[in-house]
């Protein structure tokens, strides 16, 4: 019998060494850009943990903030890591534009450019038109701010990030938007925190299919601790807080912790306390009328005009009609920790002379304050969204800062 003649199969079958098996050798030698993103995705990392960007606080934290610190001062390094820029580390970087021709040139692995590919693929059925998406859909892009104007929230930013350390701040879920989101907090978006500077804020009504509703819209100023800031919609700022986000509380000393502020949003069920009043003098005692800027600043829980009926027999109003400069309507507020928040605030401005009136009898005004009616204004309306906390008043430059 002749002997079987080999195929090349039977040769490549019968090794059982294993001499003929090959496998191809992959580099694992990262390139630079490779290296350079890696880098980039630790910090990431880091901000998905803490919630934060790193600082100074570790030596670990200090090579990470360095680097960020180098990633953002080359322009070329934040074109490429850009697209892996989750938590908005790098703001706006300006980045190659590219022609329709440019993008037509690229490898088409897949074909979808051919001329006689199926052109059904471009026919969206399930994406609403443009005419259709309602103006709320629409989240503004954030852009950067000046060095110069992102200053006084840096300062914010970092005294919050010192109050949650200490624990005098918490970070808690963003349940509901109307109940939670106001004007003058901080929360975390993405790991970043912002803080929601001011909000045109209106009651729409929408349409919901089953019925129509009435809720909060408008445009906000929403300020980034990363340098940049935006003007999105209330709401869409809500949903994004809502769906990768937290609150941050708000901190209080014993009298603050009592007051009980919601922004100026006034809702059907809550109940109007009282007003704020301004009113200035109208003695002509010479020691008063030469005080400039002096202001009575309180609280009534009735009608003010009532307040002040009586005032010529009152020491408390200097034993003198007063004019009403201005007032205020004030809800869900405890009327005396009001009163005594205003007046601690004024302390250093607080009139001090001794006063007599026509019977001899001495007083001495501690409800007085000599500070320009526009700081008083600015004061008020700082109270109302509870950023007080983060100011003081300077008597010698007679304006409101930032607490050291």
């Amino acid at each position: 019998m002749g002997k079987k003649k080999l195929t090349i199969e039977d040769i490549f079958d019968d090794d059982d060494f294993g001499l003929l098996e090959s496998k191809v050798k992959t580099s694992t030698v990262k390139t630079d850009e490779e290296r350079l993103i890696d880098s980039f995705k630790e910090i990431n990392v880091f901000i998905d943990k803490n919630e934060r960007e790193p600082n100074k606080s570790s030596m670990s934290e200090y090579g990470l903030l360095a680097k960020l610190k180098n990633f953002r001062e080359n322009e070329e390094q934040k074109k490429v890591l850009k697209p892996f820029d989750r938590h908005n580390l790098l703001g706006y970087v300006e980045m190659e534009k590219q022609s329709i021709d440019d993008i037509l040139n690229e490898d088409d692995e897949l074909g979808l450019l051919d001329a006689d590919n199926d052109l059904a693929i471009f026919k969206f059925k399930h994406t609403p038109r443009p005419e259709d998406r309602a103006d709320a859909d629409f989240v503004a892009q954030r852009k950067p701010m000046k060095e110069k104007d992102f200053e006084k929230y840096e300062k914010m930013f970092l005294k919050v990030h010192k109050e949650i350390k200490e624990g005098k701040r918490k970070i808690k879920p963003f349940t509901n938007i109307e109940k939670n989101l106001h004007v003058g907090d901080f929360y975390l978006m993405n790991g970043i925190m912002l803080y929601l500077e001011s909000a045109n804020l209106k009651k729409d009504e929408v349409d919901l299919g089953s019925g129509n509703r009435v809720r909060l819209e408008g445009r906000t100023r929403t300020v980034f601790e990363n340098g940049t800031y935006s003007n999105m919609l209330y709401r869409s700022l809500g949903k994004q807080i809502q769906k990768d986000g937290k609150l941050i509380t708000n901190t209080y000393d014993k009298i603050e912790q009592d007051l009980f502020v919601n922004s100026g949003l006034v809702k059907e069920e809550d109940v109007q306390s009282g007003w704020i009043y301004v009113l200035k003098t109208k003695s002509t005692k010479k020691e008063l009328t030469e005080i400039k800027d002096l202001y009575k600043i309180g609280f009534a829980s009735g009608s003010v005009d009532d307040r002040i009926k009586n005032a010529k027999n009152e020491a408390t109003y200097l034993f003198a009609d007063v004019k009403k400069i201005a007032t205020y309507k004030v809800y869900n507020r405890n009327a005396d920790k009001l009163e005594i928040l205003l007046h601690r605030f004024f302390a250093n401005a607080c009139l001090d002379i001794d006063l007599f009136n026509e019977k001899g009898q001495r007083l001495n005004p501690r409800e007085w304050f000599v500070v320009p009616f526009e700081v008083i204004e600015e004061t008020i309306l700082l109270i109302l969204n509870e950023n007080i906390v983060h100011y003081e008043y300077d008597t010698e430059a007679q304006r409101i800062k930032l607490k050291e």
